[in-house]
């Protein structure tokens, strides 16, 4: 297995992104690394205050990466409480 490739799809979280066929743009809010061999990307794109929007899985092969500057952090998943599966989807990124 190639690290080097699998830590730089990770490098895209946080990364503005654009779907180039259907336009729908935002943040990569998460990276699938499924059995068939497909690497894809959720973009999760802005929500109006109070509104929750889910994210849209694509191929990475039709993301156009739109900026050079991650909205945050990407979390450290090889240490801490992170990586041991103890961080829960309400709590916030250590900075």
């Amino acid at each position: 297995m190639n690290t080097s490739n699998i830590n730089k799809h990770i490098g895209l979280l946080g990364m503005k992104a654009k779907d180039k066929i259907s336009g729908l743009a935002g943040v990569i809010s998460s990276i699938s690394f499924d059995l068939y061999g497909c690497v894809q990307a959720a973009i999760t794109p802005p929500a109006k205050k109070g509104e929750y929007i889910s994210g849209t899985w694509f191929d990475l092969t039709r993301l156009e990466i739109v900026s050079k500057k991650r909205v945050m952090d990407i979390p450290d998943f090889d240490r801490g409480y992170i990586s041991t599966g103890n961080k829960g989807a309400a709590d916030k990124p250590d900075k």
